[in-house]
């Protein structure tokens, strides 16, 4: 900051010249960046330089949920162990604790979210933290503080502290006036839920936060995500992760959307590489900060097909559930993920043969899916 550094020289010999003998030390100068949050008086900065060579600092909120123990493990193998911070609000079971840093975060604490970013010398932040479409309609206040607020804050200190910022949006982002097959990055979006309209706001104050403030703020809508590693939540595509356990427990699944419902899904790791890899890009080339993301779409009909070739005796039966038919029937049946393709180089892996046989491997086998190969 040379023209600071003139100013500071100026005053100095300004002071001595005029034979000042009040003993007022001269006070260093130092500019603080933008920010959208008024900097607090007696705060207390630390700078540190990073070289291109040096891995991120990263936190992830949130990150006691599927997604975030996965991009923990992913991360830690890429950057080093120490270099990821997981965090949330819950007690981590021994194994999550042990593999690597935890500390507890609440992101509706500003100051303490602040001080483990300054602390702990974060450069890239994962937010993860929200309230799902269930949890938030039946309590939409929570969901409000959490999604909204939480959200407000992570942006203000990503803004302050020059982070880059990854937030994920959902298929839920849309809404029954969407177009659906297929539904392409921008087009309107009008979602029914208190999880769907928070995560347009989150899309929308990251491209914000972006222009106004210079945030790099990057972002990715997930479709219905499947893994082996998590219990089915009662999720309007979590029928995609329940056929699969009752297939190999009883050889019976009752399926509570129409056989015909199409919905956009991913397999986890394909989910978690997009991830990294949107963070990774050069940022010169992204044409856009919120992007889809895809892998396959397919109806519950053309799953318990591909299911049946490990179980041939599995018996699947339909009993709809209106409300999660009616959330289902307004979201999109294929995402258009062509711009992420184009710009940053997505490409999937996992298609539904794969993803079939990969899920039965780590669910382990038993009698009948021996008998079926």
């Amino acid at each position: 900051m040379p023209l600071v550094r003139t100013l500071g020289r100026a005053a100095s010999q300004l002071l001595q010249s005029s034979g000042c003998v009040c003993g007022v030390p001269i006070v260093p100068i130092r500019c603080i960046g933008v920010s959208p949050r008024q900097v607090a008086s007696d705060a207390s900065f630390h700078s540190v330089t990073f070289s291109e060579s040096d891995h991120p600092r990263v936190l992830i909120t949130g990150g006691l949920g599927q997604l975030g123990v996965g991009l923990a493990k992913l991360l830690r193998k890429r950057f080093g162990k120490n270099n990821v911070i997981l965090s949330d609000i819950r007690k981590p079971a021994d194994n999550v604790f042990y593999s690597g840093p935890f500390i507890f975060a609440d992101i509706l604490d500003y100051k303490n979210l602040r001080e483990i970013v300054v602390n702990n010398r974060i450069t890239w932040l994962f937010h993860y933290s929200a309230l799902l479409s269930a949890v938030g309609e039946a309590n939409v206040p929570l969901a409000r503080a959490v999604n909204i607020t939480g959200l407000h804050n992570v942006l203000d200190i990503a803004a302050e502290h020059n982070l880059r910022l990854f937030v994920p949006s959902t298929i839920g982002a849309f809404g029954p006036t969407s177009p659906r097959d297929p539904t392409p990055d921008l087009c309107i979006q009008r979602p029914r839920t208190i999880y769907g309209v928070s995560k347009v706001h989150a899309e929308l104050m990251g491209e914000y936060y972006h222009y106004r403030y210079g945030l790099d703020f990057r972002c990715l809508r997930y479709p219905g995500i499947i893994s082996a590693d998590s219990q089915p939540g009662g999720g309007t595509t979590d029928y995609a992760v329940q056929i699969f356990h009752d297939a190999i427990k009883t050889g019976k699944f009752k399926c509570y959307l129409k056989p015909d419902t199409r919905l956009p899904m991913m397999y986890i790791d394909d989910c978690l590489k997009a991830t990294l890899e949107v963070m990774e890009a050069p940022a010169e080339s992204l044409t856009m900060r919120t992007y889809n993301i895809n892998a396959m779409s397919f109806s519950p009909e053309e799953l318990a097909q591909e299911v049946q070739k490990y179980v041939p005796e599995l018996q699947v039966t339909y009993s709809v559930d209106q409300v999660k038919q009616a959330i289902a029937d307004s979201w999109p049946m294929n995402f258009d993920d062509s711009n992420a393709r184009r710009d940053w180089g997505w490409k999937h892996e996992y298609d539904l043969p794969e993803l079939v046989t990969t899920m039965f491997s780590y669910l382990g086998s038993d009698s009948r899916i021996a008998q079926a190969n």
